[in-house]
């Protein structure tokens, strides 16, 4: 089964989510919710997480968590399977509790972070379980907006984003949340890109950049595609029209030029078009020879050292150029 691309660096905020298999609870009496939690405290300190607010359902949890270390793996996989052991020892079962990995969004702080704490705090509220979110006593809210403090939340970076103002940010923020109740409020995550980055374009081609090409040259991972597609193939022959100062056509129809072959090799490796999109687009071309004809490009990459500088240039100046809406 194809597995989602973990991208983990130093600094990197994160919405943290997973569900109970099939659906099911994962949360069974309150001494589950406050177990649940204790993990991940524990989680806080042994790996230096910090954790911005969350929110425990019957059947899945919602988490924003940053890493000062790049470890979301190692943390998440202690709070999990910890938990995981936990309720099979208590209610006497065996085998998985949780649907698969956790899922990890990268967000953009500074753009993201404020609504999607709001998205966060008020799904009690869009399940109809409560009326109000200061209601429900298994998230983060209640010690957003009074002063009686929790140990396990940094909540200075979210209340800033409200307001300067110490002694009625928390007020701010509960009238922020609040505003929302009752009204049909877009979830942040519908912009989420790839699967797993939710930002502005700029912060969105900062992330990719971050992401070795030896990781997306894996099948096994599910958003591999999206996240190659910061480009499409019209956009890459533009480019690649005024860089050689050549026409479309020639980079499209004059068969075994040197242009041609880069104009292909381009395509495959920053675009998520398949050998029979590029063969189409490039005069039905079989999808076979689109193929071969990138796996000849590499190999004479390896051996001309000419060549290859050359395609990092053109890489570098690609890289300048602004990307498609997303």
């Amino acid at each position: 089964m194809a597995r989602s691309l973990r991208i983990e660096f130093e600094g990197a905020l994160y919405h943290i989510t997973s569900r109970g298999n099939e659906r099911k609870k994962i949360f069974f009496s309150k001494s589950d919710y406050d177990k649940f939690l204790h993990y991940v405290a524990e989680a806080k300190k042994k790996y230096g997480i910090k954790i911005h607010c969350y929110v425990l359902m019957s059947n899945h949890y919602h988490l924003v968590i940053e890493t000062p270390e790049a470890n979301i793996s190692r943390a998440m996989h202690h709070i999990n399977s910890s938990y995981t052991t936990y309720v099979n020892i208590k209610r006497k079962r065996s085998g998985h509790l949780f649907q698969g990995r956790f899922k990890a969004i990268v967000v953009d702080r500074d753009n993201y972070l404020a609504e999607l704490s709001r998205y966060i705090h008020l799904n009690p509220v869009r399940a109809k379980m409560v009326q109000k979110p200061d209601e429900y006593p298994y998230s983060s809210y209640n010690a957003y907006i009074t002063k009686n403090g929790n140990k396990l939340l940094t909540q200075d970076l979210i209340l800033k984003m409200i307001s300067n103002n110490e002694i009625h940010v928390r007020n701010e923020y509960r009238r922020f949340i609040e505003s929302a109740i009752g009204t049909e409020l877009d979830s942040p995550l519908k912009d989420t890109y790839g699967g797993i980055i939710l930002g502005k374009k700029k912060f969105i081609k900062e992330i990719l950049s971050r992401v070795k090409e030896t990781f997306l040259q894996v099948e096994e991972i599910s958003n591999r595609k999206a996240m190659k597609s910061l480009y499409n193939m019209a956009e890459i022959i533009d480019f690649l029209e005024n860089y050689f100062n050549v026409s479309k056509n020639e980079l499209i129809e004059k068969k075994y030029s040197k242009l041609r072959r880069i104009a292909i090799y381009l395509i495959k490796e920053n675009t998520g078009a398949t050998n029979s999109e590029i063969g189409n687009y490039f005069g039905r071309i079989t999808y076979s020879a689109v193929a071969k004809s990138c796996e000849r490009f590499k190999r004479t990459l390896k051996i001309n050292r000419k060549l290859k500088e050359e395609i990092h240039k053109i890489g570098q100046e690609l890289s300048k150029v602004k990307v498609r809406p997303l």
